[in-house]
């Protein structure tokens, strides 16, 4: 397996060879040139390699070389190398963007050594622009719904297969899993997503009004109508109805969803005039429709229409694995929102309570318990500062959002925390299970000020 690729642009065909003899020892992948226009042919933005040029060159000037080089990719490292009165013009190019320069004589360790830095550094860079081209070109369903369990990974596909279908869907679960996350999720994954996603809870809307809130009232149907009003159904016309708690819709307005499902027309409360809707309807549920159904609480035809595509989105004791990853990603969310940035992962022993416990709230119970933690680093724990840290202002762009590159950092140090979490901070293990160069990972740890004794503690104690 190839180390890198490298191109080498040199006139003089003995030094281009020996160049290349060298390093093909070494096992990088090496293609050579006798003038900068061959090279820059060859390589384009993201090319995944690095430059080995001699500063004088025919028919094109170093500095030059070196202003195209930036023009197709800025990060793509370059080592010079010089003569001792060609001195002058390698530190211009170093300005310019090169990565390093060599004055001659120099051994073949020297080279290698700062070709191994130079490729480093590009092998960094790819997996950086990989990383966000991921986080670009996957639809947010893959970052908003936080798990690396089988089950959330399965969900996750089912929300990209059944994103392109208009099909009516049924969510089950409990409360507090994410039902209308996945809802939601399922509408931004579609080809809706440019139109209203309308949510309606049915068990908290009185029934006196439900019907005009969902298909909307003509002026003076009723005592207080005083104006015609758009309903519910309506208002998300080329989008998705999201109807949570359906099991509390009123029987007799049963009736009138299982129409609207068939036909996609509705009524206006005091008129006879049909209104064809283009919607997509996501119901969720946290019981049994079917039992419910046979105990006369719910219409049996409205289940079978509703219960064509069905989801079943997992208790947290379900997945008990994804709550460090849980709990960490509240916690750097809160912390932003509170202006400060949490540096310290919980003490194994608290996750080890976190883990243990039954959590019938789900994720909503677990992320009141985040909000509690970075409450109480900012309010009562001494040496608070060790914790935490308020957010530099680069970190927060102008409409008060957090930037891309402070989201990339987090995902990516959220990413490298449970991976250690999981190997028990074996470095090896972790390296290998993140498909990265063990010098990689040293550096990302590095960066993130992370102690792979602490992954250790939390999974021992865990």
């Amino acid at each position: 397996m190839s180390k890198g690729k490298v191109i080498v642009v040199e006139d003089s065909k003995i030094i281009r060879l020996g160049y290349k003899d060298s390093l093909e020892r070494q096992g990088y992948s090496v293609e050579t040139f006798d003038a900068a226009k061959g090279a820059l042919n060859r390589i384009g933005f993201g090319w995944e390699g690095i430059i080995i040029s001699d500063v004088i060159m025919p028919g094109m000037v170093c500095i030059t070389m070196m202003k195209r080089i930036q023009e197709i990719d800025q990060e793509l490292p370059v080592i010079l190398i010089t003569g001792q009165g060609d001195i002058p013009t390698a530190v211009q190019a170093i300005r310019e963007g090169a990565y390093d320069f060599l004055e001659k004589p120099f051994s073949g360790e020297v080279l290698l050594e700062v070709v191994h830095r130079a490729m480093e550094k590009r092998q960094l860079v790819h997996e950086v622009r990989v990383l966000r081209k991921e986080i670009n070109n996957q639809q947010e369903t893959n970052f908003r719904i936080i798990g690396k369990s089988p089950i959330m990974v399965r969900l996750r596909e089912m929300i990209t297969s059944m994103a392109g279908s208009d099909t009516d869907v049924l969510i089950l679960g409990e409360t507090g899993t994410g039902k209308d996350l996945v809802a939601r999720c399922l509408h931004e994954s579609s080809s809706r997503k440019e139109n209203n996603f309308v949510s309606i809870n049915c068990g908290a809307i009185p029934e006196n009004i439900i019907e005009s809130e969902l298909f909307g009232h003509e002026s003076g149907s009723f005592t207080g109508a005083d104006r015609r009003r758009i309903g519910k159904f309506e208002h998300a016309h080329g989008g998705t109805v999201f109807l949570d708690e359906i099991e509390s819709m009123p029987l007799h307005l049963q009736v009138k969803l299982l129409h609207v499902l068939q036909d996609r027309v509705i009524y206006r409360v005091g008129s006879n005039d049909p209104i064809r809707v283009d919607v997509r309807v996501v119901a969720a549920t946290k019981t049994d429709l079917k039992r419910a159904f046979e105990e006369n609480k719910f219409r049996k035809d409205l289940y079978y229409r509703l219960n064509v595509l069905q989801m079943y989105v997992p208790a947290l004791r379900e997945r008990m694995g994804d709550i460090p990853l849980l709990f960490n990603h509240f916690v750097s969310e809160i912390g932003w929102r509170y202006k400060v940035s949490v540096l310290a992962l919980p003490p194994g022993e608290f996750m080890q309570k976190l883990m243990a416990r039954p959590w019938e709230g789900n994720v909503r119970e677990l992320k009141n318990e985040a909000e509690k933690y970075v409450l109480q680093l900012i309010m009562d724990i001494p040496g608070q500062n060790e914790c935490f840290a308020p957010f530099t202002d680069n970190s927060i762009s102008q409409n008060g959002e957090m930037t891309l590159n402070d989201q990339l950092t987090a995902f990516e140090k959220t990413i490298i925390e449970q991976a250690l979490i999981r190997q028990n901070g074996d470095i090896k293990n972790t390296y290998l299970a993140l498909g990265i160069p063990r010098q990689t990972l040293y550096y990302k740890i590095q960066k993130y000020g992370l102690n792979r004794k602490h992954y250790q503690k939390v999974l021992e104690t865990s």
